[in-house]
């Protein structure tokens, strides 16, 4: 090979190098771009949890009680005897992971202390988190239906499946395929809800008791209401179970 055809192999060679260079330095700039869009939307999401667990709006106003001899409240379920000596409202949002936490800190203790007749226990879920996608609607929905076609001691064992399964908030989540299935483990007979389920027969429900918690001051999940007032304690979740329970059991 002359030196002017090697010379100019040697050029073209280089010239590719630096046009691979530079292939490789756009590729890791998306890399690095899309990088930075996921770590956003993460941070909008958590943001978006944190806040709704950190509001430290305290002015709600108790709801009333509804038909409480048949456990069924006007926007959820309740246990205990409506005449115990202590009264509890828990406001909560099937998708949020504080209410999720709170849920496994208290179920037992709370279900005990009913028995006991120590408490009066009525929890009422709403649409909070309906900007993050539509789980939280649909779930709540599947839920008011239970209490419509089986009662409210299938709905109460919906209630507790639903945390029991709870998705992570980012997803995925549930298809409404599931939300059958949680209804009859629940209780619930299939060809009874499954259609209400799938068409959300109970989204006016839903948005009655998302626009009933927003009247009552309701601003985060979860929110514990004792005997008509906020009852606020510890850092976690686990922590507020732990509070309440031990309020509770004095």
């Amino acid at each position: 090979m002359s030196n002017k055809n090697a010379t100019a192999s040697r050029s073209k060679r280089a010239a590719e190098a630096v046009r691979e260079q530079e292939r490789e330095e756009r590729r890791r700039r998306w890399l690095m771009i899309g990088g930075v869009v996921v770590a956003l939307v993460a941070i909008v999401v958590a943001g978006t949890f944190a806040l709704r667990a950190t509001d430290p709006t305290k002015d709600v106003e108790a709801p009333a009680a509804g038909a409480a001899s048949s456990g069924v409240q006007e926007y959820g379920v309740s246990i205990g005897d409506p005449d115990a000596p202590r009264k509890v409202v828990i406001y909560e949002d099937f998708l949020c992971p504080f209410c999720g936490d709170l849920e496994a800190a208290t179920r037992e203790d709370l279900v005990r202390l009913a028995d006991e007749g120590k408490v009066f226990v009525e929890f009422r879920p709403f649409e909070l988190l309906g900007g993050i996608g539509d789980y939280s609607a649909r779930v709540t929905n599947a839920f008011a239906v239970v209490l419509q076609e089986a009662g409210a001691e299938q709905a109460k064992a919906f209630h507790d499946i639903a945390f029991e399964e709870q998705p992570d908030e980012g997803g995925p989540y549930p298809d409404d395929d599931e939300l059958v299935e949680w209804a009859v483990a629940a209780g619930a007979d299939e060809e009874a809800v499954r259609d209400a389920i799938t068409e959300g027969a109970q989204q006016e429900w839903v948005d009655r008791a998302t626009q009933s918690a927003e009247d009552a001051g309701v601003r985060s999940t979860p929110t514990v209401l004792v005997d008509g007032e906020v009852f606020q304690a510890g850092g976690t979740a686990e922590e507020l179970g732990e509070a309440l329970v031990e309020e509770l059991d004095g």
